[in-house]
């Protein structure tokens, strides 16, 4: 009964209309680009690197802030990134996010790309280390990267981007925040009650049995749940 009640989640809210108000929508503007011959793979993985970074709060909060980042990048990512001239100062961009966090991120994209083509390479970890300059935790269940990921790999053709194609979605961990850690515990897919990557993993191992070849497919399960629990996730 479970298992059916995910599917059907997962079938419902795998749709756009559920995420016109979520960092997604950042990126995804790329992506179209993109696919006119308007923008680059790069523009699109800076997009989703800093929206997944500011996807944190109240999604309102979070949408209007990704736009502050994209207006200073004026539209551009990877040549305002490939500039190297970016706005560096300790104000708020979003929350505790300052602007000279927001460079330093700049700043080591701009190192990355000087000697690669894409992050797709990168592991979760390494992303956490030279994209976003944090230190290494094997603890830490990175729901940020996580995010990202999924955005890029997943290739269903409906929500997320499908753009990297030698990594599989079966290989991708669940974006795990308090939320969805609150409706993974209430539907038994979790019996663990740390917020680490030990439960997103769990969490992931769940929903493989569900989704043997996809089971960030029911990431959108979690999202649905949550939202008609009146609990609804933010991004």
């Amino acid at each position: 009964m479970m298992e059916n009640t995910i599917r059907e989640y997962a079938a419902k809210y795998n749709s756009p209309e559920y995420f016109t108000e979520d960092p997604i929508v950042f990126p995804k503007r790329f992506v179209e680009l993109y696919k006119q011959g308007k923008a680059t793979l790069q523009d699109v993985e800076i997009a989703g690197i800093i929206a997944a970074h500011l996807a944190w709060g109240r999604r309102k909060m979070i949408v209007r802030d990704c736009e502050r980042a994209f207006e200073e990048m004026n539209q551009r990512p990877y040549e305002y990134v490939m500039a190297g001239k970016y706005r560096s100062d300790d104000t708020s961009l979003h929350r505790t996010v300052k602007w000279s966090e927001f460079a330093r991120i700049c700043d080591n994209l701009r190192n990355y790309y000087l000697e690669h083509d894409s992050i797709e390479p990168l592991t979760v970890e390494q992303i956490r280390a030279v994209i976003y300059g944090q230190k290494t935790d094997r603890h830490a269940a990175n729901k940020k990267i996580n995010m990202f990921r999924r955005w890029m790999v997943r290739n269903d053709g409906i929500v997320d981007f499908g753009l990297w194609k030698n990594v599989s979605p079966k290989d991708l961990i669940i974006p795990l925040d308090v939320h969805v850690h609150r409706t993974a515990l209430e539907l038994g897919l979790s019996h663990r009650f740390s917020t680490d990557a030990k439960t997103a993993l769990e969490i992931t191992q769940a929903l493989l049995k569900i989704f043997p070849d996809d089971p960030c497919l029911g990431d959108f399960a979690l999202f649905g749940y949550g939202v008609n629990r009146g609990k609804s996730p933010n991004p």
